[in-house]
């Protein structure tokens, strides 16, 4: 799935286009990984206002300049945050769906934008 960022630092709510994405599965687990060192995957409620402070807030988790990286192409900033935020989620999938709580969403969080990003989804069904 590719999903395309508007500026270095977004975040974008995918969770409708996970749940379009999903494999016929009745119960089991979906994995939801971003394909990117400097760009991360976080579960957390898609309020307009909570993702602007979530884009606030990691702006805030590392200085933006000073690091010995930076020298080889001037992101080491967006490496650091998306090693604390993580790359991937699960979900458990229960009847077909995402057994998401009733604020939660899947987003993906970029650091380093804007970019085309690719997330991989993969359901495993339960072992009965």
């Amino acid at each position: 799935m590719k999903v395309i960022t508007e500026s270095r630092i977004d975040v974008v709510d995918v969770t409708q286009r996970v749940a379009e994405g999903l494999p016929n599965i009745d119960g089991g687990v979906c994995t939801v990984f971003v394909e990117h060192t400097t760009a991360a995957v976080s579960i957390n409620e898609a309020e307009p206002r909570l993702l602007d402070d979530i884009e606030t807030f990691v702006s805030g988790l590392s200085a933006p300049e000073g690091w010995k990286h930076d020298a080889l192409d001037d992101n080491a900033d967006s490496h650091l945050r998306s090693s604390l935020i993580g790359r991937s989620v699960c979900v458990p999938v229960r009847d077909g769906k995402l057994a998401l709580g009733t604020w939660q969403s899947i987003l993906l969080i970029e650091f380093d934008g804007p970019r085309t990003r690719s997330l991989s989804v993969m359901a495993t069904p339960s072992v009965e």
